[in-house]
């Protein structure tokens, strides 16, 4: 199979380039600072525009996670900030309380004769750990099997039980383990952006969650289907609008595309997202939006292989969500003034140790064992709570903003 980058690709990487890490409170819309500064290079370095954490919750930047590259390990990271560590793999912060404010972030790429071949800047904003303090606050999050899972979800709340926290309320006519339980959403298996803007079934927002369609269309007798997020919003958070949205998909929207057809899908794609958040802001035009950028994959192919056979390869995945997060933060990265935000999921994920595992011989005639990942694109349980740490910090951001 040819998999040669698209053509198309080259236009936007190259916007890429006017403000891409770069957050839009220090840069005015259209402002594009030089090339020197901000260089995607040919690994594609990616960073989000700010990346928020809160007194002690650790969040970190994955190397890997933000460059594509078959070999990131033969690459040199050099990360320059006045917070956190440098590790082999990550660049790593737990704040403290003195540490409450924004401070620049830089990564550059060097190659293996120190020249530089790529670099991004980012703001690290340290959030206090009573920001949002008991206020009651509602949040709807949107998505497919990873918030099926129900664990980052949990993480939220769990985290928001403790001091100097709001008091959260999820949105969601789905609740997997506990009908009367606090952990709700519109997390399905299987789904993508699409289905949530266009599928329709009339056993919507009850019974079997694999014969259910888009919670938010509603058909009325002798009419057509049509998202109706007030009625939405009448059954399931007392006719109001939600505080919080965030959406978590790309996973199955864009798994079987090879680069050949990535941009015509990430097409279709964004303009799900903008009806879901033309339907969401039609009801509350202040509901913070919080587009989560989908997550990479687990570290090596072993689990592609154990789930797919032959079917899938972990780079070709990777390529896939990599392409996915330049194009959303092209998109809607810098418009927080439309109350719409980049939720920087992707770098805060241990791809290595916080997906599942499993012991096997390493081959059928020897006797030592080896550990290999065993699910592609599933964490475990510690890389849901990383998702749920990322979204945590979020959410406490735009409370202590407000």
């Amino acid at each position: 199979m040819n998999r040669k980058l698209p053509v198309p690709m080259a236009v936007p990487i190259i916007m890429l380039l006017c403000w891409l890490a770069v957050p839009a409170a220090l840069m005015p819309r259209g402002a594009c600072p030089s090339a020197e500064e901000n260089v995607p290079g040919p690994v594609r370095l990616c960073l989000p525009p700010v990346i928020h954490a809160v007194v002690g919750v650790e969040m970190n930047v994955y190397f890997d996670n933000v460059v594509l590259a078959i070999r990131p390990e033969a690459y040199a990271f050099d990360v320059n900030c006045p917070l956190g560590i440098q590790q082999n793999e990550r660049w790593t912060l737990t704040p403290s309380a003195d540490q409450v404010g924004s401070q620049p972030f830089e990564l550059t790429v060097r190659d293996d004769r120190n020249q530089v071949l790529a670099r991004g800047r980012s703001i690290i904003n340290v959030v206090p750990a009573d920001a949002g303090v008991d206020r009651p606050v509602t949040m709807l999050v949107i998505g497919d099997s990873l918030t099926h899972a129900s664990v980052y979800t949990q993480r939220v709340l769990d985290l928001c039980k403790t001091p100097g926290n709001p008091k959260l309320t999820l949105v969601g006519s789905f609740h997997p383990a506990d009908p009367t339980g606090a952990n709700r959403h519109e997390g399905y298996g299987g789904w993508t952006a699409e289905r949530f803007a266009t599928f329709y079934r009339d056993t919507a927002r009850q019974g079997d969650v694999g014969q259910r369609g888009s919670p938010f269309l509603y058909q009325e007798p002798g009419g057509q289907p049509k998202l109706d997020f007030a009625r939405y919003c009448k059954e399931f958070n007392g006719g109001s609008g939600p505080d919080f949205v965030a959406i978590l998909l790309g996973c199955n929207d864009t798994f079987s595309d090879t680069d050949e057809t990535i941009e015509g899908r990430i097409d279709g794609v964004l303009r799900h997202y903008d009806t879901l958040i033309g339907m969401i802001h039609g009801v509350r035009p202040d509901t913070r939006i919080g587009l989560m950028l989908t997550v990479p994959p687990a570290a090596t192919q072993d689990p592609f292989g154990d789930d797919y056979r032959c079917g899938q390869t972990r780079w070709q995945y990777k390529r896939n969500q990599h392409r996915l997060v330049e194009r959303l933060l092209a998109k809607y990265a810098g418009r927080e003034a439309e109350h719409v935000y980049a939720v920087p999921t992707e770098v805060n994920l241990d791809c290595l140790h916080n997906y599942p595992t499993r012991t096997a011989k390493c081959n059928a005639q020897s006797e030592e064992e080896t550990v290999r990942l065993a699910n592609g694109v599933h964490p475990a349980a510690s890389g849901y709570r990383q998702i749920g740490d990322t979204l945590y910090a979020w959410l406490k951001a735009g409370l202590g903003s407000r």
